[in-house]
């Protein structure tokens, strides 16, 4: 890359900041309907199925626009598209918090999906374009600790917010915060660091070309598929059926449940940070990958047995359950270092889908194979299931888990640098 001057330099700081609060966000609308999950089944008098749905809408439309986002920012650039996507998000936040029937919140929640969408590979297209390669997964790592302070909010807070003054005024507030830094990213951000390098345009004509070529890459799947067994898992299970599962099964109260979830979250923003740090560090990705995704299946299997545990050795669980989910934060980078680097939108994105596929899907999926096996018991109005049908849900996530650490060991290992050649 060109050399930067000083005040270049000091402001892609500045850019990417302002970007990296819109993550936050992001990931406080990703997780939400977790925290507010017992409000939401109350407020709209919702079944698991169709509580999985309405949590799930936003990882449908996140899903389908994955790979649009990633030729958006290797063609439009990623300035234009935080604009339109924190208004879009911003008024779908509105429009959800003040939703009086369950379609109009379903309308809501893909509204948030679509915008908050474009965030996270508009960052990562940043990083590559403006900052050294060597520190990729690093600055990934960081950007995702603090978008995890929006996960963290999303559970303990959000859930004390929602027992005293309601849940509907916090998703107003976001998105009215959604729109400020829409504008602040088209006043910040600046899609290259030199006016010459804006010169150079992606050729359009070569679009079809450039996706075919990183879905025909064999090093490209592997990522994608560890991103389906731990990033998908994670958004399902976290996203949504966390609290009611440690309410139900294990029979925490709701301000303990939540807590869980948080220090999920909070463990997997260090995770991030510390699992990018260790693989740049080491200049490996694939023992890095081997090791924490064998053991993020194996938690998911001992959380299938429904086994009881102390409290104290459940927080510790979820805590290391936190720290190897981050391990999925690499196959952003082991998709990037086997595609052209011209590519790293749709290379990144195209990993990325299959986390938020595997939550679109398994989200209702795991509410439609408890209802299946529900006894018809309901405390206020709200369903309660059994250890038999939270074994239904968790065992998906235990199986996906464990494909995710068998795809583990297809990762090409690019020793932390871009290997692809031209033919």
């Amino acid at each position: 890359m060109p050399a930067l001057t000083f005040v270049t330099r000091q402001r892609r700081w500045l850019a990417l900041g302002v970007v990296a609060l819109a993550y936050v966000l992001s990931f406080f609308q990703r997780f939400a309907p977790a925290g507010i999950a017992p409000d939401l089944a109350a407020a709209f008098a919702t079944s698991a199925a169709s509580l999985g749905a309405l949590a799930a809408t936003y990882f449908y439309v996140y899903t389908v626009m994955q790979v649009p986002t990633g030729i958006l920012v290797d063609t439009l650039g990623p300035r234009r598209i935080l604009l339109m996507g924190g208004v879009i998000g911003g008024l779908g936040s509105i429009l959800f918090g003040l939703a009086p029937t369950f379609d109009l919140a379903l309308a809501g929640r893909a509204l948030i999906g679509l915008g908050v969408s474009v965030t996270f590979i508009a960052m990562l297209k940043l990083i590559a374009v403006w900052f050294e390669e060597r520190y990729f997964a690093t600055l990934v790592g960081v950007c995702m600790l603090i978008g995890n302070l929006g996960s963290v909010l999303a559970g303990a807070p959000l859930s004390a917010i929602a027992q005293t003054t309601g849940w509907r005024g916090a998703f107003i507030a976001t998105g009215l915060v959604s729109l400020a830094l829409a504008l602040l990213c088209w006043a910040l951000v600046r899609d290259r660091p030199t006016a010459t390098a804006a010169t150079v345009r992606f050729d359009r004509t070569a679009l079809l070309t450039g996706l075919l070529a990183v879905l025909r890459n064999r090093g490209t799947w592997p990522a994608a598929l560890v991103n389906t067994g731990i990033g998908g898992t994670f958004f399902a299970f976290a996203g949504l059926w966390t609290v009611p599962y440690l309410m139900q099964v294990h029979g925490l109260a709701r301000d303990q449940a939540a807590a869980h979830l948080s220090l999920w979250f909070a463990s997997f923003a260090v995770g991030c940070l510390f699992i990018g740090t260790l693989s740049d560090r080491l200049g490996r990705r694939r023992p890095v990958i081997i090791g924490a995704a064998h053991g993020y299946a194996l938690i998911w299997l001992l959380l299938f047995s429904g086994i009881t545990m102390p409290l104290a050795v459940s927080y510790a669980l979820f805590a290391l359950l936190g720290l190897l989910t981050a391990s999925f934060s690499l196959t952003w980078a082991c998709a990037k270092e086997v595609n052209p680097p011209l590519l790293s939108g749709m290379s990144t994105s195209v990993a990325n889908m299959g986390g938020f596929a595997a939550a679109a899907l398994l989200q209702p999926l795991i509410g439609w194979v408890m209802d299946l096996v529900w006894r018809g018991e309901t405390v206020v109005g709200v369903r309660v299931y059994d250890l038999a049908a939270w074994r239904g849900g968790v065992g998906i996530i235990a199986v996906c888990a464990l494909l995710g650490a068998a795809a583990s060991w297809w990762i090409v290992e690019t020793r932390c640098r871009n290997i692809w050649r031209a033919a």
